[in-house]
């Protein structure tokens, strides 16, 4: 069972699940503040159901991968390509967890649901083969990497038809809101995933691997790096330039945001794996930090 479980946990890659699952979480929250309640219910179900669409991507991305991943490092322990899990055994739960997660969400919102089924396909059939064929599956993988906080948002909002329920919240509100936390999302993962490719950059080759944007670990890279830290500083005004974000929120995304780009730049012009590191670094804190203090610090608007 021991065994089982920390398979499982490889299978759905549990920490970037758990991540996935954390911003929708947030965004329903934001999207449920907006509304003057929370239905902490509903919540649990989107925590449910939001974790296993995301396993279900992940696992249908591992079985695709499941040859490339014998050839890399860091992926050759993963229950498929170490023989621990079957093929078949990996479908029947990826599938399962893909029907079951999008039910729960199809229930709290159409929409919701219909993203989900949507994410679903873009990562793991057209982002998953395209790693392999081209530096811009990095564009396309981060369209669903960014999904999560319009799934989340939606979410907590009842479903009516094939729209929302939203009387007590503008129609505005309703569009802007989750479109800018998408976008935060969206402009988030290029540093985010090319420090990532930079430093995995030999474990990529052996496996055929190239998401750097010059597919090299050149100058032109780390300047794309660079440039794509600096897009977080006006990416994170656009909450208050909307209305519904405060000036601690403001604050703190602008630090974020130069810490972003002092680390890209310092990575621009050194060109070392323990350059983009930091770059990493700042990325895994900066997103959920943010986050969160947009909870907080968030202003309903009508």
């Amino acid at each position: 069972m021991r065994t089982f479980i920390s398979d499982f946990n490889k299978l759905v890659k549990l920490r970037l699940t758990l991540t996935v699952v954390f911003s929708a979480s947030i965004s329903f929250l934001i999207g449920a503040k907006q509304q003057g309640e929370v239905m902490w219910f509903n919540w649990l179900m989107l925590t449910i159901g939001g974790f296993l669409v995301t396993g279900a991507a992940n696992g249908f991305n591992e079985i695709i991968e499941k040859d490339i991943d014998k050839l890399m490092k860091r992926t050759m322990d993963r229950p498929l390509p170490s023989g621990r899990m079957t093929t078949g055994q990996a479908l029947v739960l990826s599938v399962f967890m893909g029907i079951l997660g999008t039910m729960v969400l199809v229930q709290l919102n159409f929409i919701a649901g219909l993203l989900s089924v949507f994410s679903i396909f873009l990562y793991a059939f057209v982002y998953t083969p395209l790693k392999q064929k081209s530096p811009i599956a990095v564009f396309v993988g981060a369209i669903p990497g960014a999904l999560p906080p319009l799934i989340g948002y939606y979410a907590a909002f009842k479903s009516a038809g094939f729209g929302l329920a939203y009387a007590s919240v503008s129609e505005a509100a309703v569009v802007i809101t989750p479109l800018v936390l998408f976008a935060i999302q969206f402009v988030w993962q290029y540093p985010h995933f090319w420090a990532i490719a930079w430093v995995a950059d030999e474990d990529y080759k052996n496996a055929g691997i190239r998401l750097l944007p010059t597919t090299k670990k050149d100058s032109v890279s780390a300047a794309m790096i660079m440039i794509s830290a600096l897009l977080m500083i006006p990416v994170g005004f656009l909450p208050m330039h909307y209305g519904f974000g405060g000036w601690v929120f403001t604050v703190v995304s602008l630090i974020g945001g130069l810490a972003f780009t002092w680390y890209g730049y310092q990575h621009y012009m050194l060109r070392t794996d323990a350059s983009a590191k930091k770059v990493m670094y700042v990325s895994f804190l900066y997103l959920p930090l943010t986050q969160l203090v947009l909870l907080f610090d968030f202003i309903p608007f009508n």
